[in-house]
């Protein structure tokens, strides 16, 4: 596999989860590392951990959904490192899981404003760099709720199908540029973020965690969930040349939960 020795990628949410496991997997292959996320804490850390792997890293703060703060996150990626390579556009949060009579419009307005605002609002932060370039990748991170209706989690569920359409239409707009944009859609990631969603969901629809949990498993053609690190090596894939003819393509990592 071709590896990503001097590139620069920046990765939201990179303070934890499937976005730290991108990071520390572009890590190995050599590449830079731009750390974005709101938490300071989790960045620190992380940032720890990929400098323990020998490449460069920087953390900057950012919450997505301003545009001040995604221009700055470009400005400074720059000033480190002259170029941008890859924007993986991981940042998002799970918001509530009830029926949407019970959802007010500010919960809903949060999670728009992070998971597909902060998207679209990243990748215009890096796009005049990569035309510049002649060359760029754009990965977004939706989900399986992007592919089919996820009920009591219907601010989740439309801010990830519209996911689909920014990368096609990212990728129409901008591949006479050199620029490729892809997408993938996790099925249920071992971790804390799926427990705290599997638990709440027992709790609002009133039945056992073990029930839920195992509506999650039973599901997929594997019997199982996917671990952060098998959804990594699908992003390593998209960032490499070995994906050098694909763009507005989406690409499920669920264990065949959902085939299509």
């Amino acid at each position: 596999m071709n590896d990503l020795a001097g590139k620069t990628a920046i990765i939201t949410g990179g303070g934890h989860g499937i976005g730290k496991s991108i990071a520390l997997a572009y890590a190995r292959l050599g590449a830079k590392l731009v750390l974005a996320a709101r938490s300071p804490e989790p960045l620190k850390q992380a940032g720890a951990e990929v400098e323990t792997i020998g490449a460069p890293v920087i953390a900057i703060p950012t919450d997505v959904s301003k545009e001040a703060d995604c221009a700055r996150m470009a400005a400074q990626a720059l000033a480190a490192f002259g170029r941008i390579d890859i924007l993986v556009n991981n940042a998002g949060v799970s918001g509530p899981t009830r029926r949407i009579t019970e959802i007010t419009l500010a919960e809903w307005q949060e999670v728009i404003d992070i998971n597909l605002t902060g998207a679209w609002l990243a990748a215009r932060a890096v796009l005049p760099a990569m035309e510049r370039q002649g060359a760029g990748i754009i990965l977004n991170i939706s989900s399986g709720a992007g592919r089919r209706g996820f009920p009591l989690r219907s601010p989740y569920a439309a801010s990830k199908w519209a996911m689909l359409g920014l990368t096609q239409t990212l990728a129409g707009e901008w591949g006479d540029k050199g620029v490729r944009v892809n997408c993938i859609c996790p099925g249920a990631v071992e971790g804390e973020r799926i427990e705290r969603v599997m638990r709440e969901r027992a709790k609002t629809m009133g039945v056992p965690y073990e029930r839920i949990r195992a509506g999650f498993v039973s599901g997929a053609a594997l019997h199982r969930m996917v671990t952060e690190d098998e959804v990594a090596r699908v992003a390593v894939f998209l960032a490499t040349d070995l994906a050098a003819g694909l763009t507005g393509q989406t690409i499920n990592v669920d264990a065949g939960s959902i085939m299509n």
